[in-house]
């Protein structure tokens, strides 16, 4: 009986160490901007980044990519799988194909150029293999500033006519099309990006969540309600995470390297513990000196809930 006694407790000893190595377990995968880190050639950038310890990117092509043209027209077969093998070897995600361009452009040529744009980050993004295609919402003005005008019915439905066909691409593409609300924006709150959820109604638009785009100096004191708002209205469609932090400067809001400024991260950072197993989470407003920094912070956040 003693040495079954004995079994037994090597047994447990075993399960024990095995649930504290699960627990440890990093189930978040944390990248960064591309363009946010060292001025240098794409695979330098994805050697330096893998160095840092990220595991994905946020990629805009015509910010990171100096050596060769990324027109539409450069944007071949040909480039995605060399694109995606270079990734590859420095096992990087492209979590995000970046194409931030005003969807809501009141100049109808400019906005056709805009549209084919995006078609054509979705269509490479069809062979590159990334996470999703994402973009912001936009203005309904050439300028892309804030005005009041951004806050109206009429802009709402202007950009969700735009959007309209873009995911309907992406739908036929097999790529997944990302809205990142932003309060300075059209889609300005959680509100508004559940309104164009529905209306468009597909399963290939999902949601960007950046919990400081949500805030501006009339609500950054209720932070805690309206991320938890968008958790609640929109956490089912979140695909990618943007991690940063804020500081209040000359009755603005400052955006900073995440653990530098004021954002409270623990509903985003339960919300992503709980319900999104390997999410993409990349960080922004981050430089060379302080992502590792701003990585280890929101790793250590992660580990202590």
């Amino acid at each position: 009986m003693e040495y079954v006694y004995q079994e037994d407790k090597v047994f447990v000893k075993i399960c024990v160490r095995l649930k504290n190595k699960i627990r440890k377990v990093k189930i978040m995968q944390i990248g960064i901007r591309l363009h946010d880190t060292i001025s240098a050639s794409l695979e330098e950038r994805l050697k330096f980044i893998k160095e840092q310890g990220f595991s994905c990117a946020h990629v805009a092509l015509s910010k990171v990519i100096k050596e060769f043209p990324v027109d539409n027209s450069a944007l071949t077969p040909g480039l995605a799988m060399y694109l995606k093998k270079l990734f590859a070897k420095y096992e990087i995600d492209i979590a995000v194909l970046g194409c931030y361009l005003n969807l809501a452009h009141p100049d109808p040529e400019k906005l056709k150029e805009i549209m084919d744009r995006y078609l054509a980050h979705i269509r490479f993004a069809s062979i590159l293999g990334c996470g999703v295609v994402g973009t912001e919402t936009g203005a309904p003005n050439a300028q892309y500033k804030t005005e009041p005008a951004c806050y109206t019915e009429e802009a709402l439905e202007t950009f969700i006519k735009n959007l309209r066909p873009i995911v309907s691409y992406a739908e036929k593409m097999g790529v997944i099309f990302a809205i990142e609300p932003v309060r300075r924006h059209i889609v300005y709150d959680a509100k508004r990006a559940k309104r164009v959820l529905d209306e468009i109604d597909s399963p290939n638009l999902q949601i960007i969540l950046d919990p400081v785009n949500l805030l501006e100096t009339d609500n950054y004191e209720q932070q805690r309600e309206a991320i938890e708002e968008a958790i609640d209205l929109l956490g089912d469609s979140v695909a990618v995470v943007h991690m940063k932090d804020f500081v209040i400067e000359d009755n603005k809001i400052k955006s900073i390297a995440a653990g530098t400024g004021d954002l409270n991260y623990q509903p985003i950072i339960e919300f992503v513990k709980k319900r999104k197993p390997f999410i993409h989470c990349t960080l922004e407003n981050t430089n060379p000196e302080n992502a590792v920094a701003a990585r280890q912070y929101i790793e250590n956040l992660y580990n202590k809930i």
